[in-house]
């Protein structure tokens, strides 16, 4: 090309589109092999009195093409920029992936809500060991090595042989009784939760391993009345208001006198229904009153203070609240079931 006019450059520079293309006609128009260079390498060839105006000529060409050239180039910048903001734009109004809430098990919440009640009225929280000697769940509860509760065939032995060795899966929340009396003078008022493990088959009310809540009052001057009007109170408290209690004669080897204690069924208020397999009562826990063999066994003197003692399934306070019919609803961890109770 031997010469370009202003408004041929002009119209080549506006229809660039890329800047790849823009750099392409820049060395075109004013690198190093353009006509302008080339034409101010030729300036000495011309009659010296043409040079000066032949030379400006050529530098407001120049002037003309760069400016133009750095306009466009910042118009492709700028629009190559506006895409990739919006090819990367994030708009916060979409919806965002949200995790569900967690929430806790049934179970959990029963006995949050079992201790809540009883710390209320005053009592203590503890938790002890699951992995026990035989010697707090069985010698210092005052069972002898006779009784069929500490059988093979009753309880899980991690090492079994000698009893005065024996270490077991504990069968109870009971020996925390005896672990916090030792550390603790009257009077003491403390509850109890953990697991509890047996050599139980499973069926519908039943697990080898289960949840139990163990509660324990020492004091002056109590007896069986304070045990019942206590149990009153949390029966009212979990199943509400007009719960009714029963009970009547059992044995535990830790208490005496002993009981067990049923509910008046909260679905037919007493008068016979399938939940309460048409009796009007739920039996729910068994109860009584220290015996003063398990005072000894601490250093407690059974002349100075009583005490009573009980001890519930939170399995079975959740399974005749909530109408559940199978123990393993609780840890086959269904969601339609689990779901229910958010």
């Amino acid at each position: 090309m031997d010469r370009i006019t202003g408004e041929e450059a002009a119209a080549r520079i506006a229809a660039v589109n890329d800047l790849g293309q823009l750099d392409e006609l820049e060395r075109e128009l004013i690198g190093k092999t353009s006509i302008i260079a080339l034409r101010r390498r030729e300036l000495g060839k011309l009659p010296p009195d043409e040079r000066p105006a032949a030379g400006a000529m050529l530098n407001e060409a120049f002037r003309d093409f760069k400016s133009r050239l750095d306009v466009r180039r910042r118009e492709l910048e700028t629009a190559a920029e506006d895409r990739l903001l919006e090819e990367e734009r994030v708009d916060p109004t979409l919806t965002v992936l949200r995790l569900p809430r967690g929430y806790h098990h049934l179970l959990t919440e029963t006995a949050e809500e079992v201790v809540d009640i009883f710390t209320a009225l005053g009592y203590a929280v503890a938790s002890g060991p699951e992995v026990e000697t035989a010697a707090y769940n069985f010698d210092a509860l005052n069972t002898p090595v006779t009784h069929p509760s500490r059988l093979e065939s009753d309880t899980i032995y991690v090492e079994w042989g000698d009893p005065a060795d024996e270490v077991l899966l504990r069968t109870q929340t009971s020996p925390m009784q005896v672990r916090y009396m030792e550390s603790q003078e009257p009077p003491v008022y403390v509850i109890v939760p953990g697991r509890v493990y047996r050599s139980d088959t499973l069926d519908a009310t039943h697990s080898p391993v289960f949840t139990q809540i163990e509660g324990l009052a020492v004091d002056e001057d109590l007896s069986m009345a304070d045990l019942k009007g206590t149990l009153q109170y949390f029966m009212e408290r979990f199943f509400g208001e007009g719960r009714r209690i029963r009970m009547y004669p059992h044995f535990f080897p830790f208490t005496e006198p002993s009981a067990e204690m049923a509910v008046s069924c909260f679905n037919c208020d007493g008068a016979g229904c399938r939940v309460c397999g048409h009796t009007g009562w739920i039996e729910l826990l068994g109860c009584g009153v220290v015996d003063p063999n398990v005072f000894e066994a601490v250093g407690y003197d059974p002349a100075a203070i009583s005490g009573f003692a009980f001890g519930v399934g939170v399995e079975r306070l959740a399974l005749v609240r909530h109408g559940i019919h199978h123990i393993r609803h609780f840890f086959e961890n269904d969601l339609r079931v689990l779901e229910q109770f958010r």
